[in-house]
């Protein structure tokens, strides 16, 4: 059996939260939201497509987590708070099952984080997930690109190259991505790609600390040049500080790993900068997240990114990252 159209929108309806904040929501032309006074609204959209951005035979579950946790990640790197999304879904066949497993993933983030479905579209065709999310930050104190200064710190959240890792070995068919497995290292690698967390708590906390930050969705340091291009400065990334992966040091891919750190994508962690006198103070504020932050360089006068190793020799720039229009999945 496959749903039409409003059978396929009802019964995602269904699963949507209410905010107090949502004058009008799901089923008129379009909702009516109010922002409250003194903040901004952020808005961000990112397309996921079948082969692109994620293994065909993806559990639709994990497609509909990973659709918007890409969003929830780039409202994190604002320092917003989630409000609200649409959601487009473009279906070769509107299957009850995959629909609700879809919804299940999708809304077991959603709820986490507080933000409602307030809208959208559905279309028959190749499997496309599109979502536009929105979130409040008080006006003048989103975190943005353009902040970094010559001197400031640069920092890292998590162990990005692992979600790169776990894509290198579904290429070489050593990762089923359809079920959990019960090797720790292996199921801790397929999460990271199947299941990224958006590090929200963290970009909230960064306010009024962070002079620039990113997301880390294309490579660290393609990503760290996107901040060094709007800033109007470079950044030396030390190879001796980056986090290793005790995951990938298991699963025998240390070597993998250490290629992958600072050019695979898909990690959704966030780099920032900060002031190097608030050292201390951006410390203390991550201490109360459950995520490594590491101090992983500094920036510069001048322009681009480098990574130097321990004698201070360049290895790489911030030209390497991933690129949609060069790379996939596939």
């Amino acid at each position: 059996m496959s749903l039409d159209e409003f059978g396929l929108i009802e019964r995602i309806r269904r699963r949507a939260a209410v905010r107090a904040d949502v004058a009008l929501g799901i089923g008129d032309d379009a909702a009516l939201l109010q922002v409250p006074p003194g903040y901004q609204l952020v808005v961000t959209a990112d397309t996921l497509n079948s082969g692109v951005h994620f293994p065909p035979e993806t559990p639709a579950a994990d497609i509909g987590w990973k659709a918007l946790a890409v969003n929830l990640s780039d409202l994190a790197a604002m320092g917003a708070a989630p409000a609200w999304c649409t959601l487009s879904l473009s279906l070769p066949e509107a299957s009850p099952a995959w629909v609700d497993a879809f919804a299940d993933g999708f809304f077991q983030l959603a709820d986490q984080h507080g933000i409602a479905l307030i809208g959208g579209d559905t279309t028959r065709g190749p499997l496309s997930i599109s979502i536009t999310a929105m979130g409040q930050v008080p006006a003048g104190e989103a975190l943005r690109r353009d902040g970094a200064q010559p001197g400031d710190d640069v920092w890292l959240t998590g162990v990005p190259g692992e979600a790169g890792v776990a894509l290198a070995l579904w290429q070489q068919q050593r990762l089923n991505v359809t079920v959990p497995v019960d090797d720790v290292a292996l199921e801790h690698l397929r999460c990271r790609l199947a299941r990224p967390t958006p590090r929200l708590a963290i970009g909230l906390a960064l306010r009024g600390l962070a002079t620039a930050a990113i997301d880390v969705s294309d490579g660290l340091l393609a990503d760290l040049g996107h901040i060094c291009e709007r800033s109007q400065v470079a950044a030396d990334v030390l190879e001796t500080a980056l986090p290793a992966s005790p995951m990938a040091v298991q699963m025998g891919e240390a070597a993998l790993f250490q290629t992958l750190r600072t050019t695979a994508g898909d990690d959704y962690e966030l780099c920032f900068t900060a002031p190097a006198a608030l050292r201390a103070q951006v410390s203390e504020s991550m201490a109360c997240v459950a995520v490594p932050v590491t101090r992983i360089g500094y920036i510069r006068a001048g322009s681009g990114v480098r990574l130097l190793n321990g004698e201070g020799a360049v290895l790489a720039t911030s030209r390497l990252g991933f690129d949609h229009f060069s790379s996939a999945v596939e």
